[in-house]
């Protein structure tokens, strides 16, 4: 009898897929990075609301006594005029007198900062993030000083002194404001009326123009920045807002304000080494 040999193969272990298991660790992979923006883009929104809401309120509870803001502003205006450098009245002279040119420097009085300053803090959070941090809290320490300008030193704007065309209440009847500054109409109440020194008009332009600049890739975007806080430095005094020496005073509050941020970044790193709100987004192993 013969012996019948059986050859035993063992069964091949089944094969794993490891598209699954790929796919599974990008997508958990994005969804903690859309996660982790999302918190972080809640924080910045709630912490520019409450800059902005602290700006707004500031200056509507904090107006001053008219009659030493206007002894403010006249003092000023007698001082540029010593030094020989007060353009006010010329220029808000040729404003008043051609509506292409006045009605044009009201609507960019009235808008663009609000318009211009929230866009480019996207810009910068969508394509400079590395950056967007460091200029916000510049941004918001030269809004502080400026706060703390308002309410130290009120000063009436040139439109309030006479002698003065108030080019938003001449060329009212085209746009949405009264003859209360930039206020929307029956709102004039509601706003300060003695934040002129310093201006933050110009400022915020400053800021802005200052990352178009410097992070602008294209000539048009880095011309644009240079001129633009020039440009609103003549609008705010041609429609008689602001003083020569208010708009210096706002150049000067970014430079305040970046020292203050870099102060304030540079103490918050030695109190709390290494500590971040929030992590950064979760990377994938090389």
């Amino acid at each position: 009898m013969t012996q019948e040999r059986l050859d035993f193969v063992p069964s091949a272990a089944p094969a794993v897929d490891a598209a699954p298991v790929e796919m599974s660790f990008w997508a958990n992979l994005k969804a903690h990075r859309r996660t982790w923006t999302a918190l972080r883009g809640f924080r910045e929104v709630v912490l520019i609301a409450a800059v902005y809401s602290f700006y707004d309120v500031t200056r509507y509870f904090v107006s001053g006594d008219h009659n030493v803001a206007v002894r403010h502003g006249q003092a000023i205006f007698r001082f540029e005029q010593r030094l020989g450098i007060a353009p006010e009245h010329a220029l808000n002279k040729l404003f008043s007198a051609h509506i292409a040119l006045g009605l044009p420097a009201d609507y960019m009085y009235a808008t663009l900062h609000y318009i211009v300053t929230p866009a480019v803090l996207i810009w910068l959070w969508r394509r400079y993030p590395a950056s967007y941090a460091s200029a916000r809290t510049v941004l918001i320490a030269t809004t502080v000083i400026g706060l703390v300008g308002f309410s130290l030193l009120p000063v009436a704007p040139p439109r309030l002194l006479g002698g003065f065309v108030d080019t938003m209440a001449h060329f009212s009847r085209y746009g949405w404001w009264s003859t209360a500054g930039s206020a929307p109409r029956g709102l004039g109440n509601d706003t300060n009326q003695f934040a002129a020194m310093p201006s933050l008009h110009v400022g915020w332009a400053l800021w802005s123009g200052w990352q178009l600049f410097r992070h602008g890739r294209h000539r048009l975007t880095r011309v644009l920045g240079a001129i633009y806080p020039f440009v609103l430095g003549v609008v705010v005094i041609a429609t008689a807002n602001h003083y020569l020496l208010d708009v210096v005073a706002g150049f000067a509050v970014v430079g305040l304000g970046a020292l203050l941020a870099q102060l304030v970044t540079t103490v918050w790193v030695q109190v709390w080494p290494g500590h971040r709100v929030l992590p950064p987004p979760p990377t994938a192993p090389a």
